[in-house]
């Protein structure tokens, strides 16, 4: 059964009295438990696909479903409530704030949650050693390499048990070492955790590791 439903997708910017058509008419099924690469050219439109399925912008007509709950209709009160509960999203620039730890950079989704203080630390600490950094709790960004920012973002990612794993460019940033210790994360994710994850590369390598690819040009998807 698919977990997301995209249909009939179409994204038209407006720059002044220009029309910019970012995608196309676009239809795509993406089942429970799929580990997704969109790829495609810079500008094809895979982030704003991917803004889409997080309801971070809306379409200008077609729906996008997910586990059967049409968020094009929600407004933003809704949306940012199904958000919290639903999607992990993961930058290319990490997104960790400087001033706070690991662990409190890590615990950000869950302040909004009613856990008590001691069930957040203990989501937390699961969230880091998931991604094998439970020793590093107490370290701020500065003090933590590329990679390991990355693997404490995805910790913040998965910290509440999100419905789908989002992530724009995420090995982008970072070294071919710390790129592939970050996907083979993904890849645990996604195998023993079950995570459906979708993943916009322009990277064949990056891709590799994904159990299906789909490309997008020009605002029309092909496999």
């Amino acid at each position: 059964m698919a977990l997301v439903e995209i249909r009939n997708l179409t994204k038209v910017y407006h720059r002044d009295t220009q029309e910019v058509p970012v995608l196309e008419n676009l239809s795509l099924d993406i089942p429970e438990g799929e580990f997704l690469a969109l790829m495609g050219p810079s500008g094809s439109g895979k982030s704003t696909l991917l803004n889409m399925v997080a309801g971070l912008d809306r379409p200008t007509q077609g729906t996008v479903t997910v586990g059967g709950q049409t968020i094009t209709g929600m407004n933003g009160k809704q949306l940012a409530a199904w958000r919290a509960r639903h999607v992990g999203f993961i930058f290319q620039l990490f997104n960790l704030l400087p001033v706070l730890t690991a662990r409190q950079n890590v615990e950000l989704p869950l302040l909004l949650t009613s856990l008590s203080k001691k069930e957040r630390e203990e989501h937390v600490m699961t969230a880091l050693t998931v991604v094998g950094l439970a020793d590093r709790a107490e370290h701020f960004p500065r003090q933590l390499s590329g990679g390991q920012e990355q693997r404490v973002a995805i910790a913040r990612a998965i910290v509440s048990d999100p419905t789908l794993l989002l992530a724009d460019e995420p090995t982008g940033d970072l070294d071919a070492r710390s790129a592939q210790e970050v996907l083979a994360l993904f890849e645990q994710l996604n195998r023993q955790y079950k995570k459906t994850v979708v993943m916009v590369t322009h990277d064949a390598h990056a891709a590799e590791r994904a159990k299906a690819v789909v490309h997008l040009d020009k605002g029309v998807l092909s496999r």
